[in-house]
């Protein structure tokens, strides 16, 4: 096996050993691209988390799960069953040469296999343990099971979504409130990092889901009732006369809207002037009191007046065309990208934003997100893919921690790695 890339980065000199499914996966992924020595590990026979689709070409496989892909980048990967003695031993071999255990088991879980954080201290005293769950490590509902979609209702965003007259709805993405906690546990993980180096103690991270998702509540939500004493209520969708917001156009669409209120004719009119410096706002738009619109008193009459030909002016033009109008009036117009339109948006190609990375296995190179931001010294970056199943198991077992080959055919042959 090739030898451990040297890569430089904020974290190069910590070593991370990575136990979480899909509730922690981002953390992991977050300290790796900070540069890390993340070791990502497993049951024998792989994650379950590998099943997750989409898949490369959409072919299933453990070995081809695109979200794997995307979440353990910048990872190495071995096998280890932690609930048997002699991988409880070997893991605590790793302990000792790591800075922090990031892992998302039920609470009490790894304690009862002798490796809490109570038990891992006394291996390495330094170590930092970061524990992702549903609820945290306290209180009434620590153990409680959850899915993301719990976690996302009950941190009180799901409140929020979807339209007025209807029930809330999720958002339609994996791994929402999982992300945030991740997210989250690599904060704790780095500010236990930086206490360590001042005080030489580490520490117990406890990120709870629920905790995540209530924190990372938008303004319009927390701070409207902090500031306002104001309970934000859903608003996808009048239920009275409505005016849409998602527009087609010639090649896809674009976000505009009419507002109402104080703010209506400042933002209404250049959507108008827009539309007439093409010669299609009609005399009624050019003509109608701003001031005067109202959702709740305009009639289905005037909303087929402003809509009719909004909708034609955008179908009309593409996103760019539309853009280009929008900057030129200082009206509020965003196009819709696709996929497609990401990859190839100019900006994000002007920052280097995405990263190729070689898939030998597969014969292919594939384009990934970079990393989350850019910094003048040792900045963040994507430079390896996600490991194969007990990809790195010889590298590690074998070269680092200096366990005999025929050990580890031994091992192996348990079920242990």
């Amino acid at each position: 096996m090739a030898e451990i890339e040297k890569a430089e980065g904020m974290l190069n000199p910590y070593r991370v050993l990575d136990l979480t499914d899909e509730k922690g996966i981002l953390c992991g992924k977050i300290l790796g691209d900070l540069g890390a020595d993340v070791i990502k590990i497993e049951r024998p026979g792989g994650d379950p988390a590998r099943n997750l689709g989409p898949f490369y070409h959409d072919e299933p496989d453990p070995e081809k799960s695109l979200l794997w892909f995307a979440y353990n980048a910048n990872k190495r990967g071995i096998t280890l069953d932690i609930e048997t003695v002699d991988g409880q031993e070997i893991f605590k071999k790793l302990v000792k040469s790591a800075d922090v255990v990031v892992e998302s088991f039920p609470p009490g879980y790894m304690g009862k296999l002798g490796l809490g954080y109570l038990d891992l201290e006394k291996v390495n005293p330094g170590i930092i343990m970061a524990s992702i769950t549903p609820f945290g490590q306290t209180g009434p509902y620590k153990d409680y099971k959850t899915s993301d979609m719990v976690g996302w209702a009950i941190g009180g965003y799901m409140y929020t979504l979807g339209d007025a007259d209807r029930p809330p709805i999720r958002i339609g993405h994996h791994f929402q409130a999982y992300l945030h906690a991740g997210g989250q546990a690599a904060q704790g993980a780095i500010l236990a990092l930086y206490h360590r180096e001042i005080t030489g103690e580490g520490q117990h991270v406890d990120v709870s889901i629920q905790d995540s998702v209530a924190r990372c509540t938008p303004e319009r939500i927390t701070e409207a009732w902090d500031f306002n004493k104001r309970v934000v209520h859903r608003g996808g969708r009048s239920a009275g006369p409505h005016i849409s917001r998602i527009w087609p156009c010639k090649d896809g669409y674009v976000f505009a809207f009419f507002w109402t209120g104080q703010d209506a004719r400042r933002w209404n009119t250049p959507i108008v002037e827009m539309m007439d410096s093409k010669g299609m706002a009609t005399d009624f738009m050019k003509e109608f009191d701003w001031d005067t619109f109202n959702f709740q008193t305009i009639t289905p009459d005037v909303v087929e007046k402003l809509s009719e030909p909004t909708g034609k002016f955008f179908m009309s033009h593409t996103k760019a065309e539309l853009l280009e109008l929008a900057l030129k009036h200082n009206a509020q117009l965003y196009p819709l990208a696709s996929t497609a339109d990401t990859v190839k948006n100019p900006q994000l190609a002007a920052r280097e934003f995405w990263v190729e990375l070689e898939h030998p296995e597969l014969g292919d190179t594939i384009t990934y997100p970079g990393a989350f931001g850019k910094t003048t010294e040792a900045p963040p970056r994507i430079s390896r893919r996600a490991p194969l199943i007990g990809e790195h198991n010889e590298e590690i077992y074998e070269k680092e921690l200096g366990i005999s080959r025929e050990k580890i055919l031994t091992l192996k042959q348990a079920r242990v790695i």
